[in-house]
């Protein structure tokens, strides 16, 4: 942390380069133990069940899926879609059943000698644990991969292109979560519009939220709990690059320092986005009307109107105590030694609740204003990211 901390503003990008962005080989290890994942799913987990089981599709999410691993960080979340699963109900219900059968059938491969490979499975102490968790290791892999297989209900089925899912599926999650009082249960459901939200910025915004979940890792390793969630940091950055910059090429330190900025201030955060979800229904109106009225920090899930990454303000206290000391850090310093600036965020307001929904725009809010800025670049329809360093494959497994 301390070589963080005392790298000067104008030497951060070769800090993310040189010690966070994950090398060819780290992106090749991860794809080899997913391609053994999933053909294990595919092709062996469920192949004797008594009722037919089908896996619909496999997709890769938290940071891998994202593209905003860390080198180092050898994990992988699978969300694997099951046929059975046909509510949210249903997957809160079964969910246990499915992953003590998935156990089963990874500890039959290793006596058997099915895959060239050692699964370590994790012990769970709960009774309908939401995750299976285990070390994959092998020969042809550097080190072990860890990976969470999470069950899930196809609520969104199959997705083309940047598409707005029809309001019902999050009218019946709504109506679910406040019968079952689980808000932010099903948010596996939408692990694909997670992904998609990320998937094609520009290579340095997924740099700069690299740098940031190091700084909220280590954070985590000298505070201890609470803390506030990790996806809350990582959606505070692309809302501070969305108002502050919207460039491909930026100044790492200012980015830096506007997340803190905003951290220290989060009682004052109140962000979504409507790109997935809007005010047009009136059931799902009333209800994000709820929501925003919550006391700050509101932080919602853009793929996931349930899901407030706010958390325990005693985590978020924490958080802003700490990033308060670190703005007097260099990494914070000019040449010169005077302070970086922070970006100045859109004041820009828009009226009304009731806009046409277009998949090139986000529609952000934050301290009760309303702002809209063009996502994609002028003149260009898609950032292009294949050709760099940085670029992470859109990945999804469907099983036909």
């Amino acid at each position: 942390m301390m070589e963080l901390s005392n790298t000067p503003a104008r030497d951060l990008d070769k800090f993310v380069e040189d010690n966070l962005l994950p090398d060819t080989h780290f992106r090749i290890q991860i794809n080899k133990a997913i391609d053994i994942i999933c053909g294990f799913l595919k092709e062996r987990c469920f192949r004797g069940s008594s009722d037919p089981v089908r896996v619909s599709k496999v997709v890769k999410g938290g940071s891998s899926g994202k593209g905003t691993a860390l080198r180092g960080r050898s994990d992988a979340d699978l969300v694997v879609f099951l046929s059975p699963l046909t509510t949210f109900q249903d997957q809160l219900k079964y969910r246990g059943d499915f992953i003590r059968e998935i156990r089963r059938q990874l500890k039959a491969c290793q006596r058997e000698r099915v895959f060239s490979v050692k699964f370590e499975v994790q012990t769970s102490h709960w009774d309908s644990p939401r995750a299976l968790s285990f070390v994959l290791s092998s020969p042809c892999l550097r080190e072990g991969v860890e990976f969470d297989v999470l069950p899930a209900f196809d609520a969104l089925g199959q997705l083309t292109g940047i598409c707005k899912p029809n309001p019902q599926i999050y009218v019946k999650l709504i109506e679910e979560c406040i019968y079952l009082q689980k808000e932010g249960e099903f948010s596996t459901c939408f692990t694909e519009l997670q992904r998609n939200f990320l998937k094609q910025r520009p290579p340095k915004l997924k740099s700069l939220i690299r740098l940031v979940k190091h700084w909220y890792q280590n954070c985590k390793e000298e505070l201890g709990k609470p803390l506030p969630p990790q996806y809350a940091l990582e959606l505070l950055t692309v809302y501070a690059w969305e108002q502050g910059s919207m460039e491909t090429d930026f100044n790492t330190a200012q980015g830096f320092r506007t997340v803190l900025e905003l951290v220290i201030n989060y009682q004052q955060l109140c962000i979504y986005w409507t790109v997935y979800y809007d005010f047009k229904n009136p059931s799902i109106r009333e209800y994000l009307s709820r929501q925003l009225s919550k006391p700050r920090p509101v932080i919602l899930d853009p793929a996931d109107p349930t899901g407030n990454l706010g958390g325990d303000p005693e985590g978020w206290r924490k958080l802003a105590r700490e990033a308060e000391i670190w703005l007097n850090y260099p990494c914070f310093e000019n040449w010169d030694g005077s302070p970086v600036s922070s970006w100045t965020l859109s004041t820009e307001s828009n009226s009304g609740d009731d806009e046409t929904y277009d998949p090139r725009m986000y529609q952000k809010r934050a301290y009760i204003r309303t702002y809209e800025r063009s996502y994609f670049p002028q003149g260009s329809s898609t950032f292009q990211e294949a050709s760099t360093p940085q670029a992470e494959e859109n990945w999804t497994c469907t099983i036909l």
